[in-house]
């Protein structure tokens, strides 16, 4: 199968390399579970090339924004309908760039499918209010308007799916889009780009920009300064997205922050601790661990610690690992880039700790083999899973996003301690606990800073018609999904029309009511 060729793509058209100070500078996308396979060879642009999409988003927004919001449903109800025809396709695509199961790749094109069947509706609802005034013959009315000119930039664990978050409300609201999506997953990106287009969205409306990292930040930033982005939605690390909300600040903007996890799992006492290592194993093992809801650290009380990490430990030794094409818990590292930065995360396993889940750390290999492996580990890169237990508050694997799979297992006396620990790191994601006490999981929820609590579900998992995001470093608030993110790509705009025929000063011309309020019943005799 040959590579594709891919580049930019800006106001409906293909970016000449030339405009790449040098030349062009190509990125190599590859199956990461068949390394010697070139999925896309990809020209990436100059900083230039991500102003010049803002400028031609922002030429296009006034336009876009005057048609009618039902048509803009329509639109997005055209997308769900080609993504639905075009899912096989699209996941295959996703499991071979970026080597996530099929079943998981599946999934998350649905994703794309269900995000599109909630806000096709909200064409006909994005409700404003008439407002009563203090004064006669005057109306007040509230309006929701398109923010402008949004950047989104997005990383490649899901490359399709968490894009849709941002891209189907945008569009809808009326705003125009520049999208950056991760190198790595180029090919899923323009896949899913193509088929926005071909929904009906034109060229300058959504603009695809490949870049590296700090092209894309040099790039936002001369579009920022020269007034031509309004809204920042962004997908990734905390560290690079502190450093965004920064850069938006100096502009007084908000960005949409949607950043790494360290997730916790409680396990009550009187947990079922079947199903609570059915939902450790998924979510702490799932795509690798490469999510951001994934699960982090295990908070197992000390009545059930070690029954539970025995019958985890045995499901993470019997676990198929291998092929993404076939029926596996996960499959490779997303790209290199991981592979090395787990390398650096398995460093940080101390003496203290019992390494359980494998007969080995690190990648698979002939040398290190893993037992039931599925498929050819040596195409790949394939990590053995790690099992933690040990885990103290003031290690790095307890406080630190891990992007790998690896889980750490600690435990707790009490539901205070419990909280405390799942609270300890700072993020504030995703959080779950495994309990069959109603006071103990609203207890928890009251207590936890997480956005997101499962209770007896896994830390992972999203819908569409359900805000999804976090706190602290894993995000400034903002939510994705559902109505909330309309508040995200939409501005509120009031109105006030007095018909009277003179000027009526709010505040000073109001009509006023006298109350006796030196009443009082007891003097009162009927």
């Amino acid at each position: 199968m040959n590579p594709m060729q891919l580049a930019s793509v800006v106001d409906g058209r293909v970016v000449d390399g030339s405009v790449v100070e040098g030349g062009p500078h190509r990125y190599r996308s590859a199956n990461p579970g068949r390394l010697d396979e070139t999925v896309a060879m990809v020209r990436l642009a100059d900083a230039e090339t991500f102003r010049r999409a803002a400028g031609a988003a922002r030429q296009a927004q006034r336009q876009w924004a005057r048609v009618p919001a039902p048509v803009r449903g329509r639109v997005v109800a055209a997308l769900g309908r080609l993504v639905e025809a075009n899912k096989e396709a699209l996941a295959a695509l996703v499991t071979r760039e970026i080597g996530k199961p099929i079943a998981e790749s599946r999934g998350e094109v649905q994703e794309i499918i269900d995000t599109c069947d909630f806000f096709l509706g909200e064409g006909r609802r994005l409700y404003g209010q008439t407002v009563p005034s203090e004064m006669p013959d005057k109306q007040l009315f509230t309006f929701r308007v398109p923010v402008g000119v949004a950047a989104v930039i997005t990383a490649g664990n899901f490359p399709v799916a968490v894009p849709s978050w941002y891209l189907v409300p945008a569009l809808l609201c009326g705003n125009t889009v520049v999208w950056k999506p991760a190198e790595y997953a180029a090919a899923s990106a323009r896949a899913f780009a193509e088929l926005v287009w071909r929904a009906g969205i034109p060229g300058g409306v959504l603009n695809l920009v490949y870049a590296d990292g700090p092209t894309t930040y040099d790039g936002l930033e001369q579009a920022l300064a020269a007034g031509l982005v309004d809204k920042v939605g962004f997908t990734g690390s905390s560290a690079v997205g502190a450093r965004i909300g920064e850069l938006c600040g100096r502009h007084l903007q908000s960005p949409c922050l949607e950043l790494g996890g360290k997730n916790p799992m409680v396990i009550a006492p009187e947990a079922d601790l079947e199903l609570a290592v059915q939902g450790a194993l998924f979510s702490g093992y799932g795509t690798a661990g490469q999510r951001c809801t994934s699960l982090g650290s295990v908070i197992a009380h000390a009545d059930v610690h070690d029954e539970f990490v025995r019958r985890l430990d045995a499901a993470v030794r019997a676990a198929p690992v291998g092929d993404p094409t076939r029926d596996v818990v996960y499959g490779p590292m997303l790209d290199q880039r991981f592979a090395d930065g787990f390398e650096k995360i398995l460093g940080w396993i101390a003496g203290h700790h019992r390494v359980l889940g494998s007969s080995a750390v690190g990648r698979i290999t002939d040398l290190a083999p893993r037992d039931g492996f599925v498929g050819d580990h040596r195409t790949g890169l394939y990590y053995h899973p790690v099992l933690l237990d040990g885990v103290r508050p003031g290690d790095e694997v307890f406080g630190q996003e891990t992007f790998g799979p690896i889980v750490g297992v600690t435990t707790y006396r009490s539901l205070d301690e419990a909280i405390e620990l799942a609270n300890a790191p700072g993020y504030g994601l995703s959080a779950s606990i495994y309990t069959n006490d109603p006071a103990t999981a609203f207890r928890f929820r009251q207590g936890v800073g997480a956005g997101m609590v499962s209770v007896n579900n896994s830390t992972s998992g999203a819908e569409a018609h359900l805000p999804f995001g976090g706190n602290g470093r894993s995000g400034n608030g903002s939510r994705q999904s559902g109505v909330w993110v309309l508040d995200q790509f939409t501005r509120w705009q009031s109105m006030n029309w007095d018909f009277s025929g003179a000027l009526q000063k709010a505040q000073m011309d109001t009509a006023t009511v006298r109350p006796d309020l030196d009443f009082r019943l007891e003097h009162w005799d009927g």
